[in-house]
């Protein structure tokens, strides 16, 4: 049972939370003691939240789990692990996570509250609602930047970051979904309300419009934000985030991937070098020049 609630948990998917990482690096604070350690402590925080909300949405989910292909061997739809164990868990999560998440910053305690709330009717009724469940997943890692910003108490953070993170949040979720309407093709609707609402033409086309913005997004803040060098040397990362973009896009329409980013990004050694990189350059860029 143990082992099954710790799956349920999802630790794989705290990958997610190094956004939380994203004001520390840009705010050229990362080899400050405090903010770095303030940083490493809302990390874990809003992994033990986020922990709470997929043993919720599991719950939630499990019946149509069940007819999923590979969700069905999740714990919960398996019959592994019991409904009142996962939800005595995330009871317990919570309690753990939201008052210490306000002992170590109000602001903070308040996004992470938020960010849990978001989820939560996300698991319950925004998933079903089509684009809104797209926009909500892409809210998520929004609320984890900001949260970010928060405990370090943020001096020169671009509001472009927050767009470039909204858009790429959003190509992400675009793609999974469309990865879950090529696999459950006539059923999809069955396991998600609003896959039914869904076509491949029209996330076709959303993700074009995402991919062009995000290039575009951080195109003008490598050139516009007031706290880059003024050499404007971050342009030099623009390739990082083309190729990004192009092999992601790769991924999902000739190897019919996409379902599981957090896995995907590990899994795929080419987007992996270009995201160890990227981040090489903008640390080079940000604290060397």
């Amino acid at each position: 049972m143990l082992k099954g609630l710790l799956k349920t948990m999802r630790p794989h998917q705290w990958t997610k939370n190094v956004f939380i990482f994203t004001a520390l690096v840009f705010d050229e604070k990362l080899f400050k003691p405090l903010p770095l350690a303030r940083t490493v402590a809302a990390f874990v925080l809003f992994c033990l939240t986020s922990s709470a909300v997929y043993l919720i949405n599991d719950v939630v989910d499990m019946d149509k789990d069940r007819q999923h292909p590979t969700k069905r061997l999740r714990p919960l739809a398996s019959g592994e692990l019991k409904p009142s164990v996962a939800i005595a868990a995330a009871g317990a999560l919570v309690g753990i996570s939201l008052p210490l998440s306000f002992w170590l910053s109000p602001y903070f305690g308040f996004i992470a509250l938020g960010y849990f709330l978001t989820m939560v009717a996300y698991s319950f009724v925004l998933k079903n609602v089509v684009i809104v469940d797209v926009l909500t997943v892409a809210a998520g890692f929004v609320l984890r930047v900001a949260a970010g910003a928060a405990v370090v108490e943020v001096e020169r953070f671009s509001p472009w970051l927050y767009i470039c993170t909204t858009l790429l949040a959003l190509f992400i979720g675009i793609g999974k979904r469309r990865h879950e309407l090529v696999v459950l093709s006539a059923n999809a609707g069955e396991h998600r309300q609003s896959l039914s609402e869904y076509n491949l033409p029209l996330l076709d086309e959303m993700i074009a419009v995402v991919t062009s913005a995000t290039v575009l997004a951080w195109s003008l803040y490598t050139f516009s934000a007031p706290n880059l060098p003024p050499n404007h040397a971050m342009m030099l990362t623009i390739p990082f985030v083309l190729y990004g973009i192009f092999r992601y896009l790769y991924l999902i329409h000739v190897r019919k991937e996409g379902g599981t980013p957090e896995e995907l990004v590990f899994k795929d050694r080419p987007l992996l070098i270009d995201i160890g990189l990227w981040g090489l350059a903008v640390v080079a860029i940000l604290y060397l020049f």
